[in-house]
C-alpha cells in the first residue's frame, strides 16, 4: 500500500507515485527544468507528468530554440 495518490502522466499514460506533498522526493525532481522549460511545459499540460516525459520535454523544448 501506498501513502501517496498513484496517477497517471498526462502525455504517455505512465502510472507513478505522485508525491505532492512530499515534493523533494517525487520522481518528478529528477529532472532539473528551468522556469523556461517548465512555462513550455505547462502551456501543453495541465496535470503532473512523469520523469521520463519531463526529460523528452525539456529536450524538445532545447532542440526547438536552438533552431531559432
Amino acid at each position: 500500500m501506498t501513502k501517496h495518490e498513484i496517477i497517471g502522466c498526462d502525455r504517455c499514460g505512465a502510472t507513478f507515485e505522485c508525491k505532492a506533498n512530499s515534493y523533494n522526493k517525487c520522481q518528478c525532481t529528477t529532472v532539473q527544468l528551468t522556469l523556461n522549460e517548465t512555462q513550455y511545459i505547462s502551456e501543453l499540460y495541465d496535470g503532473c507528468l512523469c520523469a521520463k516525459c519531463l526529460a523528452e520535454l525539456k529536450e524538445e523544448y532545447l532542440s526547438h530554440i536552438g533552431s531559432h
